[in-house]
């Protein structure tokens, strides 16, 4: 007798919230008729009775209207409603965030019993402490999660917070671009939906690049070509020994530096992923190559650190003339008394280059489900994406407004803005490659020696290669 009471009230529970949510989420529009009582008491396996206590609950909230003769139609809201609450979070220090207010706001005014409540979480371990939210009951409904907090998260073994969604009117192929929804499957599900994305690419100063000579389309397209191209743009030492301007700028973050390697064919793991196999000859020959910019050939500064885009830094302050960088980053870029535009990165043995990437996931114990993913399909469509696009360089994950040339404002957009198209398709993400957490931490420990040219990359790549076998084998000694 019990469960039977149980079962009841779960259906009973479904069917109030799904109706409520598909009134609150805009699936129901104001003015449209609720199915027929007999029709809704078939669909959700509970008596006629129980569905008028039903509608009569969502008519004394305001959500619908009894007409006689008629049926239940959907009401239109007035200010005195109470709206339906859900909450996003998003990582601190983030270049959407002014964009992702208005966005918020385009939102809540199409969906007028909805307030979106937005929550900043410090970017500092934000996939774990995310995960712990959602686990504890306390999680936002919606959040934003990038390939690498996705990656965070396989590792935390915390992929199940997440309730899989596609949206219906973005088709990775169709609508977009697949190689992004890649990023987000795990076991043939797509989690989460990816909003917006990044491949590295060149960026250059385009007066230093004026003043000496330089010109072509492309005049950076090899590796001996970029290597040519930073000597005419580094200046010669001054009377102190120092040099104020340089061709190449190189950056030990590991979201720039594993390009070269891919230009040049390397790879870090073996193909069934089981190993690393970083000590291979043609990993061994790109990071001489990155090294010899900054000590053979006096290209770039030289130094050693941890800080990721002190390299950006010092393109800004127009003290170099080239520098990998994200469309993400060129976001600092904006509104500069700076003359930039971007390049396709080079290449040597084959064209590559690093992809990263934004998504919105929806929290697996939300009761707000519909309702998290009409805010999702918002986010993905013309009018949000349109937004990103014009406020910032991050290219948009819609394709038709992505590659729309009209909505480029030469305040924000670089002249070749399109040179991500190429990107893409030549582009790595770091779940590709292998480079997850324990895998990073010792690609940072091992490499600053190399990058204060104390070491060869023969003797780096095979320590790196030795200390990530060793930790691999350890995780699947204890699996």
């Amino acid at each position: 007798m019990l469960r039977r009471r149980n079962l009841f009230q779960e259906r009973y529970d479904h069917f109030l919230t799904e109706l409520r949510n598909e009134i609150l989420s805009g699936s129901l529009k104001p003015g449209e008729f609720i199915l027929p009582e007999n029709t809704l008491s078939e669909k959700y396996k509970i008596s006629r009775v129980s569905v008028r206590k039903v509608l009569a609950q969502l008519v004394e909230e305001g959500l619908i209207d009894k007409i006689a003769g008629k049926g239940n139609r959907v009401k239109p809201p007035v200010e005195e409603i109470v709206r339906q609450t859900i909450t996003i979070s998003w990582f601190s220090a983030s270049y959407e965030q002014d964009v992702l207010q208005t966005i918020i706001n385009r939102y809540e005014a199409s969906h007028p019993y909805v307030k979106v409540d937005l929550i900043i979480l410090p970017a500092e371990q934000y996939a774990k402490r995310l995960a712990d939210m959602v686990e504890s009951g306390t999680g936002p409904d919606l959040f934003f999660i990038s390939d690498g907090h996705f990656l965070n998260l396989i590792e935390l073994d915390k992929l199940g917070i997440i309730e899989p969604y596609q949206p219906p009117k973005l088709q990775p192929s169709a609508d977009s671009y697949s190689k992004l929804f890649d990023l987000f499957t795990f076991d043939g599900t797509l989690l989460s939906v990816p909003i917006h994305f990044s491949p590295v690419v060149i960026c250059y100063n385009k007066d230093m690049f004026e003043r000496a000579g330089i010109t072509g389309e492309d005049p950076a397209s090899t590796w001996d070509e970029l290597l040519e191209t930073a000597k005419k743009c580094t200046a010669e030492p001054n009377e102190d020994g120092m040099i104020d301007q340089y061709g190449f700028c190189f950056s030990s973050s590991t979201n720039r530096w594993p390009a070269f390697i891919l230009q040049n064919g390397g790879r870090f793991k073996s193909p069934d992923g089981s190993r690393s196999v970083f000590a291979n000859e043609r990993n061994v020959e790109a990071l001489q190559f990155c090294n010899d910019l900054m000590y053979k050939h006096q290209v770039s500064p030289i130094y050693s650190h941890s800080r990721s885009y002190l390299a950006e830094h010092i393109f800004k302050r127009k003290r170099c003339a080239m520098i990998l960088s994200t469309y993400y980053f060129m976001n600092e870029f904006r509104n500069m008394d700076l003359r930039w535009d971007v390049l396709p990165v080079p290449k040597n043995r084959e064209k590559g280059t690093l992809l990263l990437c934004g998504s919105l996931g929806i929290n697996k114990y939300t009761d707000k489900v519909k309702v998290a993913q009409s805010f999702i399909d918002f986010f993905v469509g013309q009018e949000a994406q349109t937004l990103l696009k014009q406020t910032g360089c991050t290219v948009p994950v819609l394709r038709s407004v992505a590659e729309d040339n009209s909505l480029l404002n030469p305040d924000i957009h670089p002249e070749h803005y399109n040179v991500f198209i190429d990107a893409l398709e030549h582009s790595h993400s770091h779940r590709e490659l292998g480079i997850v957490s324990d895998v990073t931490a010792i690609l940072y420990d091992e490499l600053h020696t190399l990058w204060a040219n104390m070491d060869t990359p023969e003797d780096v790549c095979r320590r790196i290669e030795e200390r990530t076998n060793r930790v691999l084998g350890e995780k699947q000694a204890g699996a």
